[in-house]
């Protein structure tokens, strides 16, 4: 027992590490995922002491787990049976597929890198670039019921939507976003995931994925998870706002109906003085398809761009970016005597709802008011112009003319002649683009259901 044993040193070496991989895998990381999992669960708990709505268990669960309970969970299970069969492929097969669908969806949320990195970027971001205003907030968003699913339902106007609506909700709660193909690139779809969003795919491959994105975003709506859909599926093309699409609409309502739990929907309306994406959007409605993704590079040379003319203080803001929080939705109430309509009607509702809060911005009313005079403006016609299509003080008006005419000057889009104002015709369809937005609200302002009149207000400036 006690003699002497020779081993060549490459064999000691060997035996050492194995003996320090066997120590750390049973002793030392599970010590250590310990520590960090107590310093997050106290961290947490911090946070859910001043957020209005804390976050939610399900959203703290691990990565892993979720992804397990989402693969074995009964309907995925019928689901890649039906998919197995029909392709004719082993079941074992599909099982991973649905696997594979499962770590595509499901995020890996981080309370450390959502409240101390991206609410800090968000704010900065949206501070740095524009005006921030809230044009409109219901008095029913401070009755919301704590024991409620609250999803927030938004129109689509920029990829900045996610950074303004989450800097503006960082005081209430986490956001759980629905995010589209655009954004799982390198480094964003790390930060994407951690930050509680989940992927989805515009154009799902098969009936194996959408079961087992229905089933997710059913069980977090049942957990109570607080979420932020664009029902319109994708960014708007001319601006204007378009039906919803329903299908994340009934995974909701399916969450709903499963667990009993009320679904509070707020609708949500934002609008820019300059959308950055404009042009790559006027010109896929231009050649009719929806072909563009965000790029690294393209990223990389607009940020440059900024830097340089912050540096040599050339930069201005882009003008205002507000944002319209209209009357909440009771799904419960909503759904009380409708029988197999109840998505198709609740989908028209919430546009309804999201059209009546739409923030009537200086660069939106010039451009609308430019295009049905056809003809150029005076600076004192152009405020009595929007003094009276848009309900605003003389005052407001004068402001939000020469502050509009300012921005699309500015970027060539509106020129200066003799006799005042008059859209470049090089760049009518920018000025389409931006007037559509508020379209459906220049000759008929229509009232909040379940709130004030909120089209009566003055344009934002």
């Amino acid at each position: 027992m006690l003699r002497t044993v020779e081993l060549p040193l490459w064999l000691l070496l060997l035996i050492l590490g194995f003996a320090g991989v066997t120590f750390a895998s049973h002793f030392l990381f599970p010590s250590v995922r310990w520590f960090l999992r107590r310093r997050m669960e106290r961290a947490v708990a911090r946070l859910n002491a001043r957020l209005a709505r804390p976050i939610e268990p399900f959203k703290l669960a691990r990565r892993h787990d979720t992804i397990q309970r989402l693969v074995y969970d009964r309907d995925v299970l019928a689901a890649v049976a039906d998919h197995a069969r029909t392709e004719g492929i082993p079941q074992e097969v599909a099982h991973e597929l649905a696997r594979h669908y499962a770590r595509e969806i499901v995020p890996r949320f981080s309370a450390t890198a959502y409240f101390g990195i991206a609410i800090r970027a968000a704010r900065a971001c949206a501070r740095l670039l524009y005006d921030v205003r809230i044009a409109h907030a219901d008095d029913g968003l401070r009755k919301l019921s704590p024991e409620a699913t609250v999803v927030f339902v938004m129109n689509h106007r920029s990829n900045l939507d996610y950074v303004l609506v989450t800097y503006l909700v960082a005081r209430r709660t986490a956001l759980s976003y629905a995010v589209g193909e655009w954004a799982r690139i390198w480094p964003l779809a790390p930060l994407i995931r951690a930050m509680g969003a989940y992927f989805i795919r515009r154009k799902a491959p098969d009936g194996l994925y959408r079961r087992v994105l229905a089933r997710y975003v059913t069980m977090a709506t049942a957990a109570g998870v607080t979420q932020a859909v664009f029902p319109e599926g994708g960014l708007s093309l001319d601006g204007g706002l378009k039906p919803a699409k329903l299908g994340i609409v009934s995974y909701i309502v399916d969450g709903h109906r499963e667990s009993g739990r009320d679904v509070v929907f707020v609708p949500v309306a934002l609008n820019y003085d300059r959308v950055l994406e404009d042009r790559v959007l006027t010109g896929a409605a231009a050649r009719g398809e929806r072909r563009f993704r965000a790029s690294v590079p393209v990223m990389a040379r607009f940020s440059l761009r900024l830097a340089g003319r912050m540096l040599t203080g050339r930069f201005r803001k882009f003008g205002t970016a507000a944002v319209g929080f209209g009357a909440p939705l009771s799904l419960a109430a909503f759904a009380d005597g409708k029988g197999e309509g109840l998505v198709e009607a609740l989908g028209a509702e919430l546009m309804t709802r999201i059209a009546a809060v739409v923030p009537r911005l200086p660069v939106p009313v010039v451009a609308a008011e430019l295009l049905a005079a056809g003809a150029p403006l005076t600076p004192d016609d152009l405020a009595g112009r929007i003094a009276r299509r848009h309900g605003t003080a003389a005052g407001d008006a004068a402001v939000a003319a020469a502050r509009g005419v300012a921005t699309l000057a500015l970027r060539g889009i509106v020129a200066e002649t003799a006799t005042g104002s008059a859209a470049v015709p090089d760049h009518q369809d920018l000025l389409r683009y931006y007037a559509a937005s508020i379209g459906h609200l220049r000759n008929a302002p229509a009232a909040s259901p379940g709130g004030k009149d909120a089209n009566s207000e003055s344009v934002a400036t």
